[in-house]
């Protein structure tokens, strides 16, 4: 499912809201997850899971096609760990 396709759901299965404030709600939910994210805070939504910002260690890896050497600095990179209930539901689809 889409960014637009979820927008679309909203709308039609919630008479109240016009396509463009479900597009509203939408935006609003997904920017708060990534201002808290960028914050470094975990956000958790019971029954469906968690961010969070995991650290990724400075590491030396190697290009495939030439074989060099190269350094890959520390990084950060979020992580979504589902909840148990949602995790439930999709093993018994």
């Amino acid at each position: 499912m889409t960014k637009s396709e979820l927008i679309e759901k909203l709308s039609v299965e919630n008479g109240l809201l016009s396509k463009r404030e479900s597009e509203m709600v939408v935006n609003t939910l997904l920017d708060s997850i990534r201002d808290a994210l960028v914050e470094g805070e975990r956000v958790e939504i019971r029954g469906f899971g968690s961010f969070t910002v995991r650290v990724r260690d400075a590491r030396e890896a190697r290009n495939p096609k030439t074989g060099e050497v190269v350094s890959i600095p520390v990084k950060k990179t979020a992580f979504f760990k589902t909840g148990k209930e949602l995790r439930e539901r999709v093993d018994l689809e």
